[in-house]
């Protein structure tokens, strides 16, 4: 090959396309390992499907699935790793231009069947507290969910049946909490812009009121309380920066060093880092962090260092006691030989001598004038019972 072949060699890259199928082959070996996120709300939950069969899907495409509730219109919002031991559904097919058409179109349809699903529901007793939110058709028309919310589960069976004669859709009726309900209304909350729950939140987090205490907030229910009667979702936006902040200051009551002084800590200022402490009577100082003296920890090392070590062996001691005067030095040391001599003949006297067991004395059955005799065996032969100088009484009688 001359000079100027392997100049458009270089110019012109021939050998990219090589490199360029490899990469294409890593891309689409990826691609095949991930799912699509679908969401049908416009700020909803993401419910990931299978797009293997459709890989020239992009994000922001509407697609066509098949869910619980039939089948539904969504909009890919992204691609994302699969959930281990969950298989997710496939997608149908891409959406056509006649889908979103008739979506819109039945949209429009959406407030004119809530108002006779209020009509007829007003006819009805056990329904007269029942708050009926909205109501959503899916994109063919062929189902409709009422959306209603009430303090108790309630029987909708026979609304549902007079609702059926209304409308050619299949009917459904779903009951929803009050953070569902704020969140279809939309509005502002009381920050005076609109609320989180119909901005971002795809998701409701638990909120306590433990979160309101460990951020300093009032306790009144004004304040803590959003617009739809439970506690504001932004309690839980910055309680884990004030957990963390809270930890690494010193706790209310104790005593530390400042540069103005020793004294008490009052309150814990986390946004500032800092703590207000009481260096006298009636003086009351802002201490940052990085100024406070940890007094007791101080203390504590003292004591520790002056103390004797209980935990030297056989190497180098970091304690700082020289060698002798430590605990574990004193433990170690064997006792001197003339001391176990004159310990041993008084443990002698202190040991208690033993006794040989007495053997029990029993009388004969005859008269009690009779000497006591010995029952037992020898090892010349039994004992005789009377003895050989004694004459029988018996005899003399």
């Amino acid at each position: 090959m001359t000079i100027n072949g392997w100049r458009r060699t270089l110019r012109f890259g021939l050998r990219a396309p090589a490199k360029g199928y490899s990469n294409m082959a890593t891309a689409q070996l990826e691609t095949s390992e991930l799912v699509a996120g679908v969401r049908f709300q416009k700020i909803g939950k993401l419910y990931h499907f299978d797009f293997s069969a459709h890989p020239e899907l992009k994000q922001g495409d509407y697609v066509i699935v098949d869910t619980l509730r039939g089948r539904q219109m969504g909009q890919i919002m992204g691609f994302t790793a699969p959930d281990e031991g969950r298989k997710a559904r496939e997608i149908l097919r891409p959406a056509t231009p006649r889908d979103l058409v008739l979506r819109q179109q039945w949209e429009e349809k959406q407030d004119e069947a809530l108002e006779t699903c209020r009509e007829a529901a007003a006819n009805l007793r056990r329904m007269s507290d029942v708050k009926f939110v909205a109501a959503q058709y899916n994109y063919d028309g062929s189902v409709v969910t009422f959306l209603f919310s009430a303090e108790q589960k309630l029987d909708t069976t026979v609304l549902q049946k007079r609702l059926q004669r209304k409308f050619e859709a299949r009917i459904e009726m779903r009951q929803i909490g009050p953070r569902d309900v704020a969140k279809l209304l939309g509005g502002f909350g009381a920050c005076g812009i609109t609320r989180c729950c119909s901005t971002f939140l795809t998701d409701f987090s638990p909120i306590s009121i433990k979160m309101a205490k460990a951020q300093g907030i009032s306790l009144n229910p004004s304040e803590i309380t959003g617009m739809c009667g439970r506690l504001r979702c932004c309690l839980v936006f910055e309680y884990e920066q004030y957990v963390e902040a809270r930890r690494q200051l010193p706790r209310r009551n104790k005593r530390v060093g400042t540069p103005h002084g020793e004294g008490r800590v009052l309150d814990q200022l986390p946004l500032r880092d800092a703590v207000l402490v009481e260096v006298g009577e009636g003086v009351r100082k802002v201490v940052e962090r990085e100024d406070i003296i940890p007094l007791e920890e101080f203390r504590k090392l003292a004591e520790k260092a002056h103390s004797p070590c209980d935990k030297h062996g056989d190497g180098s001691c970091e304690c700082g006691m020289p060698a002798g005067q430590r605990q574990a030095d004193r433990l170690n040391t064997p006792p001197a030989p003339e001391r176990k001599a004159e310990e041993a003949p008084k443990r002698d006297e202190q040991k208690p001598r033993r006794r040989r067991p007495r053997r029990s004395r029993s009388r004969s059955s005859g008269d009690a004038s009779q000497p006591k005799r010995r029952r037992g065996r020898r090892r010349g032969g039994r004992r005789s019972n009377q003895r050989s100088d004694q004459p029988n009484r018996n005899d003399a009688d």
